[in-house]
């Protein structure tokens, strides 16, 4: 998956296409690869590194529709979608390095103040990792059972497209007859990747070949047409004018996006046919400098997958002792083992209701919530809802994730629960997963983080996985300090999923870098953990096809308790919990050498005081 220089998409692969609807048809126009100049600072003895980083962004937003409509930008390009094209991705490199370069020129030999100096490291950092992975750009998978635009497309439609006014309509039917040229591209870049060696492996295709069969056959009742009705009942047009749309959104589905589907499948049955069945990029040509590049990238460490597995291990041992002490406390007799098939097998540990588990969960993010200010000097300014992944991917989706806020506030932060199988989540994992998910998690994290109006956009729009997911996964133990997980259960439910975050260390980097088979890396957690059989397969299948991502929760959540405990022992009955949170969230998402910079910062400001 490409990466825009603004926005690190999770929901579609960058494109730029010019698209134009005239009547019921669409004409298509080729993809613009080309970039824009880098950026020039060095014009003028007046411009400033922001005037700088606002002139990158608009540049960067210029190749990007997609992440207009992210920000909540609804200007001439929103029918548009974005250049998948490899050109387009090869100018945006040279765009992103350019700029940087230009930065380097003009200002660094300049004296900044602290927050532009950070943003100059920032801005450096950040281009130099995307440059690291820049040699392996086609090693990505275009289409897995978990992303690509098969499934992407139609959530971004449904969950960012919004309809507000007629023209939004206009620009929602557009992005509809846009969706087969798009494919096309997409279809063409992974036809050359499949045949060059590059491919997932061969279990991979049953998922991808089924949710494209449920699309094609939904027909005119599909997700997006159905989405698309509702959406322009909400804006009161007369019957005549509401059909007119509805028609010819209908039509550009069955002439440009059902074909480009039904291509697609076409390209996936081929494929399956010819899929490795081994699992880890090792397989891949220099796949270990592939898998150490991601590493880096992930965990903004320079940890080895070795050194990464060592750590796992040791964790493992950690959690399993503490998870020991619960089966006492509720007088379990029998081995951890014997204790984790319990409590994934007896039905006192599941719901039977889809709206029962959202009410409950909606209820542990609100009594949290009424604690948050003994915790936190900043606090969240957007909404959060709680919704249930959409049918047509919520067979392969995760179980839990996170959307965050639009800046204009026109979006709410929403955190998503996959319930397709009940029996895969838990009564016991339900606060944890609210906690790393909504409050004080995700939510708070990205809402401050977006609402951050006097830093660069590419550091309020930005991620660093090790810095967001390490959040999450702290966010968790947060709660128990808080006062919460009451419950035995829900404490051994936390510790479950902290487990499952060191199992990751050890089974991703078992896959990626010891050759580990799929089999292998399932029986490992189905030995080790609570979790069921449904969700330890998804989980494999996940690391297998997004290698290294899975590592930086735990390497980013270490570092954050290392970090607060340094930090309570220099300042002792000084030390303020919410002023150690905002040392770390106020600054948006950053490597976590930086984290420890900014953290100690704080200390001596504290110490000084």
């Amino acid at each position: 998956m490409r990466r825009v220089p603004t926005l690190s998409l999770k929901l579609l692969a960058p494109s730029l296409a010019a698209l134009a609807l005239a009547g019921c048809s669409a004409s298509y126009q080729e993809p613009i690869a080309a970039a824009p100049a880098p950026v020039s600072a060095s014009e003028t003895d007046a411009y400033s590194l922001n005037e700088f980083f606002a002139a990158y962004d608009e540049a960067s937003l210029a190749m990007s529709p997609v992440s207009k409509s992210y920000r909540g930008i609804r200007d001439s390009d929103y029918g548009l979608w974005d250049d998948v094209s490899d050109e387009a991705e090869e100018a945006e490199h040279r765009f992103l390095q350019g700029s940087l370069g230009e930065m380097v020129a003009a200002f660094g030999d300049e004296d900044l103040s602290e927050q532009d100096q950070l943003s100059y490291r920032l801005f450096e950092q950040m281009a130099e990792r995307r440059a690291s992975l820049y040699p392996f750009r086609e090693y990505g998978f275009l289409f897995d059972h978990r992303r690509g635009a098969h499934t992407n497309i139609p959530a971004f439609l449904i969950n960012i497209h919004r309809v507000s006014e007629p023209q939004h309509a206009e620009a929602y039917v557009e992005r509809i007859a846009g969706i087969g040229p798009q494919l096309d591209t997409l279809i063409a870049e992974a036809r050359e990747r499949a045949d060059a060696g590059t491919m997932p492996p061969d279990w991979v295709y049953p998922y991808v070949i089924s949710d494209l069969e449920n699309l094609i056959d939904a027909g005119s009742g599909n997700a997006v047409l159905e989405d698309f009705a509702t959406k322009l009942d909400g804006l009161g047009l007369d019957a005549g004018l509401r059909d007119l749309f509805l028609n010819r959104a209908t039509m550009a589905w069955n002439e440009s996006a059902r074909p480009g589907y039904q291509r697609l499948l076409t390209e996936m049955r081929r494929q399956q046919a010819i899929a490795p069945t081994d699992d880890g990029i090792w397989r891949l040509p220099q796949g270990e400098q592939y898998y150490a590049a991601l590493l880096r990238n992930y965990t903004t460490t320079d940890l080895s997958a070795d050194e990464i597995h060592n750590i796992g291990l040791r964790e493992v041992e950690r959690i399993h002792g503490e998870m020991r002490a619960i089966m006492d406390q509720v007088g379990f007799e029998g081995s951890l083992q014997e204790f984790f098939e319990f409590t994934r097998t007896d039905d006192q540990f599941f719901y039977t209701s889809r709206e029962e588990y959202v009410a409950d969960a909606q209820a542990a993010i609100d009594r949290l919530g009424e604690r948050m200010p003994e915790f936190f000097g900043v606090l969240p300014t957007d909404p959060l809802i709680i919704k249930p992944v959409e049918a047509f991917r919520e067979r392969s989706a995760g179980k839990a994730f996170y959307q965050r806020p639009a800046p204009d506030g026109s979006r709410p932060g929403t955190y998503y629960v996959n319930l397709y199988n009940l029996r895969d989540m838990s009564k016991n994992e339900l606060e944890a997963l609210a906690y790393h998910e909504g409050l004080p998690g995700h939510h708070l994290q990205l809402s401050i983080q977006t609402q951050l109006g006097d830093l660069p956009a590419f550091r309020r729009f930005g991620g660093v996985t090790a810095y967001s997911e390490g959040w999450g996964l702290y966010s968790e133990e947060l709660g128990k300090d808080m006062g919460f997980y009451t419950d035995p259960y829900s404490d051994f439910g936390r510790l479950g999923m902290e487990l499952w975050r060191a199992c990751r260390l050890v089974v991703d980097t078992g896959i990626h870098s010891k050759r580990w088979t799929r089999e292998e890396a399932i029986d490992y957690l189905a030995e080790n953990t609570p979790n069921p059989q449904g969700d330890i397969v998804k989980a494999i299948e996940r690391y297998i096809t997004t290698p290294g991502q899975a590592t930086a929760y735990m390497i980013g959540k270490l570092k954050i308790m290392e970090l607060r405990a340094r930090a309570r022992d220099e300042l002792g009955d000084d030390f303020d919990i919410r002023g150690f949170h905002d040392a770390i969230l106020t600054s948006g998402p950053v490597p976590l050498s930086i984290m420890e910079e900014n953290v100690m910062k704080w200390v001596e400001s504290e110490r000084g005081g």
